[in-house]
């Protein structure tokens, strides 16, 4: 598993657990952080897992805004937490970094969502992401 894709899931724990627990994003980056500096042979994912959140963090109300206007007949309260947290990475990574291809941001997304969330998940997640890398190119 390459350095980003560990960091997308170190993103993925935070910000559910935030989610889940209603805590603030920061408490939960700020714990993680503590644990990070007792794991220096992760930093490399650490680095890219505080940019992410950072960044769905300070885009939150956009990156909603987002996930909301192309989630066609769901609301964020109704989705599954899990989804929630892989469509606020993926929504950064698709509108706020230039780093990452939209067709890397998506497959990493839609993988996990197979992997962690209902069986539909996937689907959903894909067709989310990729009404959003749709809105962003035209």
């Amino acid at each position: 598993m390459s350095a980003r894709s560990k960091a997308r899931k170190r993103a993925l724990d935070m910000l559910y657990a935030a989610d889940v627990r209603q805590t603030p994003v920061s408490e939960v980056l700020e714990a993680e952080a503590k644990r990070a500096a007792s794991e220096p042979q992760r930093e490399a994912s650490w680095l890219y897992a505080r940019e992410i959140v950072d960044g769905v963090g300070d885009h939150a109300t956009e990156i909603d805004e987002l996930i909301s206007s192309n989630a066609q007949g769901w609301t964020l309260a109704r989705m599954p937490a899990v989804d929630r947290a892989l469509l606020r990475i993926g929504v950064w990574e698709l509108v706020y970094n230039d780093e990452i291809p939209a067709a890397v941001a998506i497959d990493e997304a839609v993988e996990a969502a197979k992997e962690l969330s209902t069986d539909d998940s996937g689907g959903f997640v894909h067709g989310v992401l990729a009404a959003v890398a749709r809105s962003r190119t035209a």
